[in-house]
């Protein structure tokens, strides 16, 4: 038998409160999902999930009759949640499906373990531990966790047909806990629905993109997704760029430690241009920052190898630090790949990378003394000449490496004013 009970997390007070009131009086609740599978995977346990034979009313009756907070989150779906001490635990009925069209799914609520199992996506996913700590194994997600292969329930077509996000889930659950090549009949069924992807919200799909680009090493996947078309259809703009510069960039961030960017691997595998990063941002429907963050790296120009320091902390100003080191971040993931090779001048590249990254890390960019309310003052009317008095001025003031201070300033704007 396996079992889960020795783990500290599944002894915790809170759960167990919850265990213990929602498996009285001929109910049962177990613990199903993501929990159950890091647990056994021996990684970190994030959301605790619960299914239940009660209906969401009797969850919540129960709760209000120990005084625990219910909040309904999506009763229509039989999903409530439970917050115990503030921390949440996830409750929804066991189900089944009545009608899917690849977007939505129409379900009834049941009693049946099977039947709610072979409802899910991913054999991994559909792991129950009862209040005791057994785990329940209704489609073979054990041995799939041994193997580290990810699966689809049953027949992979019909589980996509049930919705297409789960085509970007299968590669996104590789990224992140499967070994070796991905399950044939699956990486197969996903390359013949990926025109269905189209129907899918942009949200839904840029949020599981993401999910997927913040993996420790996404590169597997990536590739089997370029393979399979997958990645060309929710990702045009990779078509004829490609993904090779992913292993160096991966290499570079756990060789140098840091942390996966989701943006900054977008950035590696379409091209560094402001239209198409525009256009990128509209369809997936990015937030104003990601988008924001794109057209910064976009529009800053890699530095040369010969730039000085001063000239540096001059494009840190106009471009905008972010973009700079989404930019540097790049070029030294790709010069340390080449000198790996042995080349020479990849290797003194790596070096004066280094160092340009390290100062636009600890670059502050200074605040330029005068403001446009300085320009009406001196006596220029409102209008577009006080932008273009503003922009003159500061450029005097960047090229004099911003040592120039308001009183000097002022002077020359004092030459411009009206007499």
């Amino acid at each position: 038998m396996t079992t889960i009970a020795d783990q500290s997390w599944f002894q915790a007070p809170n759960l167990r409160r919850v265990l213990t009131l929602l498996n009285s009086d001929g109910a049962e609740t177990r613990i199903v999902g993501g929990a159950v599978r890091n647990s056994l995977m021996g990684l970190a346990i994030g959301d605790i999930d619960l299914a239940t034979t009660l209906l969401p009313e009797k969850v919540a009756q129960r709760a209000a009759d120990a005084e625990i907070k219910c909040v309904p989150t999506g009763m229509a779906h039989g999903t409530v949640t439970l917050v115990v001490d503030g921390e949440p635990f996830e409750v929804t009925t066991l189900r089944r499906d009545v009608e899917t069209d690849g977007r939505h799914a129409e379900v009834a609520f049941g009693a049946d373990w099977q039947e709610d199992a072979e409802r899910r996506d991913l054999t991994i996913n559909a792991l129950y531990a009862k209040e005791d700590g057994e785990v329940v194994d209704l489609v073979g997600g054990l041995a799939d966790i041994e193997s580290r292969t990810i699966r689809f329930i049953g027949e992979a077509d019909q589980r996509i047909a049930e919705d297409y996000l789960r085509v970007l889930r299968f590669f996104r659950f590789f990224a992140y806990y499967g070994s070796g090549r991905p399950d044939a009949a699956g990486l197969k069924a996903c390359a013949r629905a990926r025109d269905q992807l189209k129907s899918l919200s942009a949200e839904r799909v840029w949020s599981e993109l993401k999910k997927l680009l913040y993996a420790r090493d996404p590169g597997r996947a990536l590739l089997w997704m370029r393979q399979s078309g997958v990645l060309t259809e929710i990702l045009p703009e990779s078509e004829k760029w490609g993904i090779d510069a992913i292993p160096g960039l991966i290499a570079t961030e756990q060789a140098l430690g840091w942390s996966p960017d989701a943006l900054l691997r977008l950035a590696a595998i379409t091209p560094k241009d402001g239209e198409r990063m525009a256009s990128l941002a509209s369809r997936l429907r990015l937030s104003n920052a990601e988008a924001l963050a794109l057209q910064q790296f976009a529009q800053t120009p890699k530095p040369q190898d010969t730039v000085t320091d001063v000239a540096f902390d001059r494009d840190l100003y106009r471009f905008g630090k972010e973009g700079m080191i989404a930019v540097i971040r790049l070029a030294l993931a790709s010069a340390r790949t080449r000198s790996q090779d042995g080349d020479a001048k990849a290797m003194a590249q790596t070096a004066r990378l280094s160092t340009l990254l390290k100062r636009a890390e600890g670059f502050v960019r200074p605040v330029m003394p005068v403001k446009g309310a300085d320009i009406l003052a001196a006596g220029i009317p409102a209008g577009p000449k006080v932008g273009d008095i503003l922009a003159r001025l500061e450029e005097s003031w960047i090229a004099s490496n911003f040592t120039l201070d308001r009183e000097r300033l002022l002077a020359r704007l004092a030459e411009a004013a009206p007499r």
